[in-house]
C-alpha cells in the first residue's frame, strides 16, 4: 500500500515539541546549546513564519521545517531556516512537501522569494534546490556558522516564472567526490569568482565517475 502523508501548518504546544525532538534526531544534537526551542517555533507561527510539517498516517510527524520574514535593498523575503526528514523517511518526496507548504505561508504574507542555505559539497541537496525546485544559487556565504561552514545562499521565485537559461551560457564547476580541505579552499573561491560575475547556479548533477558538476549561468536579479 503507498504511504499517505500530508502538509500541514503546526500550531500547537505538543507539536511544536514534537518538532524540536525531530530536529534533535535527524541532526545528531545532544548539546543543548543546539537544540530548538518549542516556544520559539510558536513566535514564529504566530508572527508571520513558517512552522510547517509533514505527518503520516498515524498521524505522526516525520518531516518538519521552519522560517522567518527576511529583508535587504530588495525587499521582503521569507527565510527558511531548516527543513528535517526523519530517518527511514528520505527520498520519499518530503523534502519538496515541506519547502511548498512554506512557499504557502509566504505568499499568503505577501512575499515572492525565498531563501535558504547549504552545503555546497552536499550535492544532493543542490541538485533537490536548482533542478528539482528551480531555485537559483545566489550568494557565497564563507564560515557562515564557523570555520569550516561554508554556505551557498539559495534564492527561490515563489511565482513559478519561468527563468530558462541557454545551454550554450552555461558555466561548469567540476566538483571533487570527496573534499578535502584544499578542495574546499577552492571550490570556495571559485563560488565567489562566479557569484561576482554575477552568475547564479541554475543546476547540479553527479557525473558517472562520482564527482559533481555545476552549471552556472546569467540571471535578471529583480
Amino acid at each position: 500500500m503507498q504511504d499517505s502523508f500530508r502538509s500541514v501548518s503546526l500550531t500547537t504546544q505538543d507539536r511544536y515539541a514534537e518538532a524540536a525532538v525531530l530536529y534533535r534526531e535527524v541532526f545528531g544534537y545532544q548539546h543543548p546549546d543546539y537544540g530548538l526551542n518549542p516556544r520559539l517555533l510558536g513566535a514564529l507561527a504566530s508572527n508571520g513564519g513558517s512552522v510547517v510539517g509533514v505527518l503520516d498516517e498515524s498521524d505522526r510527524l516525520v518531516a518538519f521545517a521552519y522560517g522567518f520574514c527576511g529583508t535587504d535593498k530588495r525587499g521582503f523575503y521569507h527565510y527558511s531556516q531548516s527543513a528535517v526528514v526523519a530517518a527511514g523517511h528520505q527520498g520519499r518526496g518530503l523534502g519538496r512537501q515541506l519547502k511548498y507548504a512554506q512557499r504557502e505561508v509566504a505568499l499568503g504574507s505577501g512575499m515572492t522569494r525565498m531563501r535558504w542555505t547549504y552545503d555546497p559539497f552536499q550535492i544532493r541537496n543542490g541538485h533537490f534546490n536548482f533542478d528539482v525546485l528551480g531555485a537559483r544559487g545566489r550568494w557565497f556565504a564563507p564560515d557562515m556558522y564557523g570555520p569550516g561552514t561554508d554556505r551557498v545562499v539559495v534564492e527561490w521565485d515563489l511565482t513559478d516564472k519561468p527563468n530558462p537559461v541557454p545551454d550554450h551560457e552555461l558555466t561548469e564547476l567540476v566538483m571533487p567526490a570527496e573534499s578535502t580541505d584544499k578542495d574546499r579552499h577552492e571550490v570556495r573561491a571559485a563560488f565567489e569568482e562566479l557569484f561576482a560575475k554575477g552568475l547564479a547556479a541554475v543546476s547540479c548533477r553527479r557525473l558517472p565517475d562520482g564527482n559533481a558538476v555545476y552549471y552556472f549561468g546569467p540571471v535578471d536579479d529583480v
